[in-house]
C-alpha cells in the first residue's frame, strides 16, 4: 500500500496494488473517487480537497496504526 500526498494541489491517493491496465473511477462525492479494476478489486482511493480532509494545515503528520498490535508509526508530511 502506498499513500501519495500533494499539498500544493490538495490531493491524496491511497494505492492498494499495482495499477492494472484499466480502472473504472467511481465518483462517490465531490471529494472522493474510488478506482476499481476490471476484476472488481479496489485499486485506489483519491481524496480531493485533501488538505482539509486530512487536516494537513495543522497536523502535517500521518499516523499508521496496526490495530491488532497497537503499534504506531508517525510519518511527517513536510516537504
Amino acid at each position: 500500500m502506498k499513500l501519495t500526498y500533494d499539498p500544493e494541489h490538495s490531493v491524496a491517493y491511497i494505492c492498494f496494488r499495482d495499477k492494472p491496465e484499466q480502472v473504472e473511477t467511481l465518483t462517490v462525492s465531490d471529494e472522493l473517487n474510488i478506482d476499481i479494476a476490471e476484476d472488481g478489486r479496489i485499486y485506489g482511493i483519491e481524496l480531493l480537497n485533501a488538505n482539509e480532509q486530512l487536516n494537513a494545515d495543522h497536523l502535517m503528520t500521518l499516523v499508521v496504526t496496526n490495530q491488532s498490535s497497537g503499534d504506531s508509526t508517525k510519518v511527517p508530511l513536510t516537504f
